[in-house]
């Protein structure tokens, strides 16, 4: 949902606020096998992270991985974190390495910006990581909160474009100008004195009001870099009207294209989206799903 400080003008770069989600997952079983074998979604990514552990770890890679879901790659929602941490949570499990989920995300360099990735596969809900300071090794978690069970959440995808990664977006952050410290120390006051109690009282205008502020900064912010305050113009329209229905926290996952925003009730959410839908159907590239809340971490199942 955001970053705080993307200049670290007080020492700590990035710091974020995520929360995990239900109906976006990644899920894979792992068996020892005779030879390395991996089939399903997002089989590349996959086998560089299972190269990169077992390296790391030293253990062998003859396993059979079956990935029955993967999280989209490269639209902002955490892909590559999630693929590495549940990877390297069945080598733990089938290896008895005794590794928790933050040595794991070492070994594959996760939470080099963002902490959430890590976050909400340790503990699901919401969370605000602090960052990186000078000697930090993964973004610690300042923040955990339930989210509560009826909110739900749209999320509008552009099924044309990716969001900036890799090389490209560290080049990015690179050519951006200096995030204004003022700027960081107010987001930082909205997120703490409002935006957090909001979500404790339930009060989801109020924590929505928030993220769209931080958002609409950090997304100004990297105008220069993603041709406006959303990558996708498409996506970008779609949000401005699904904020005119009575959707709050608007705004795009990390570098995009995808879009979010949150709504109440999960019958009033259901109508926004088939209306969405219907309203956006020339927009062929377009696609609106619905999600709720997970407040709870990564499920490890081990079977003999």
């Amino acid at each position: 949902m955001g970053f705080i400080d993307l200049s670290g003008s007080l020492g700590r770069h990035f710091g974020s606020v995520g929360i995990a989600l239900n109906e976006i997952s990644t899920r894979l079983s792992v068996t020892r096998a005779n030879a390395c074998q991996i089939t399903g979604p997002s089989m590349e990514r996959a086998k560089t992270c299972l190269a990169q552990l077992c390296q790391a770890l030293n253990v062998s890679d003859k396993l059979n991985i079956t990935i029955e879901a993967a999280i989209p790659e490269h639209v902002g929602l955490g892909s590559g974190t999630q693929m590495s941490l549940a990877i390297g949570s069945a080598l733990n499990a089938i290896y008895g390495l005794g590794l928790g989920v933050r040595d794991i995300a070492a070994f594959t360099e996760r939470g080099l910006r963002s902490g959430i990735g890590i976050g909400i596969f340790e503990r699901g809900g919401l969370v605000v990581d602090g960052g990186r300071g000078e000697n930090t090794i993964t973004p610690p978690v300042l923040v955990h909160l339930a989210v509560p069970s009826e909110w739900r959440f749209i999320l509008v995808f552009d099924q044309r474009g990716q969001g900036l990664h890799g090389l490209q977006e560290i080049q990015a952050f690179k050519q951006l100008p200096p995030f204004p410290q003022q700027e960081a120390a107010r987001l930082c006051y909205l997120l703490l004195m409002q935006g957090l109690p909001a979500l404790a009282e339930n009060n989801l205008s109020k924590f929505g009001e928030v993220i769209s502020q931080l958002q609409q900064s950090v997304g100004e912010h990297f105008s220069s870099a993603q041709g406006g305050v959303f990558t996708s113009s498409e996506v970008a329209e779609a949000m401005q009207w699904l904020a005119e229905q009575g959707a709050v926290a608007i705004g795009q996952t990390s570098w995009g294209p995808t879009g979010f925003c949150a709504v109440a009730d999960s019958e009033l959410v259901e109508t926004i989206t088939c209306q969405a839908r219907q309203r956006f159907a020339h927009f062929s590239n377009l696609s609106f799903i619905t999600a709720s809340a997970r407040n709870s971490g990564a499920d490890v199942l081990c079977y003999k």
